[in-house]
């Protein structure tokens, strides 16, 4: 990895395990090689609780409900260059019920979350089909290099046959 990524890593919850900072370092630095982006780069992890999440995705995306992830890209000032990227916020209880749900590493989770996130920091989203295709195989591929599955096949317990 060549690209360095200054993570500022905020917790507001008290939520175990928490991904540590070597981790998130190591996981946005690879999105940004990925991306071609080669220098310096910061960004701010927050944890929290579900009920700062909810309020933020009620704030800014109209749902009054929790969510995984919440990007917020820095928008710089017209003519000033900063090596922010802007802010992902985290709900570990979300990504933790997710988890569960789909079969998934807790670990496994917070790492396509984070990567998921930075996407959204670079410009990346799903909206659209085409976009969500894009998007989901840069996802599949940056998570294929961590020795993660795709997130996006049926979990184990989907692949069951009705009883």
């Amino acid at each position: 990895m060549n690209t360095t990524a200054l993570i500022d890593r905020q917790i507001a919850t008290a939520f175990t395990p928490l991904p540590d900072e070597d981790q998130l370092t190591r996981w946005v630095g690879l999105v940004l090689d990925t991306v071609g982006i080669e220098d310096e780069r910061e960004l701010t992890l927050r944890f929290v609780d579900d009920d700062e999440m909810r309020d933020l995705n009620a704030t800014y995306r109209g749902k009054d409900k929790s969510t995984n992830v919440l990007s917020f890209p820095f928008e710089a000032p017209a003519g000033i260059e900063l090596p922010l990227l802007g802010d992902l916020v985290l709900s570990p209880h979300v990504i933790d019920r997710e988890a569960r749900e789909q079969g998934k590493t807790l670990q496994d989770h917070f790492t396509h979350m984070v990567i998921h996130g930075t996407l959204h920091l670079l410009g990346y989203d799903h909206i659209e089909d085409a976009e969500a295709e894009e998007m989901e195989a840069m996802e599949r591929r940056l998570l294929s290099e961590l020795g993660i599955r795709d997130p996006y096949l049926p979990s184990k317990e989907d692949e069951r046959p009705p009883e």
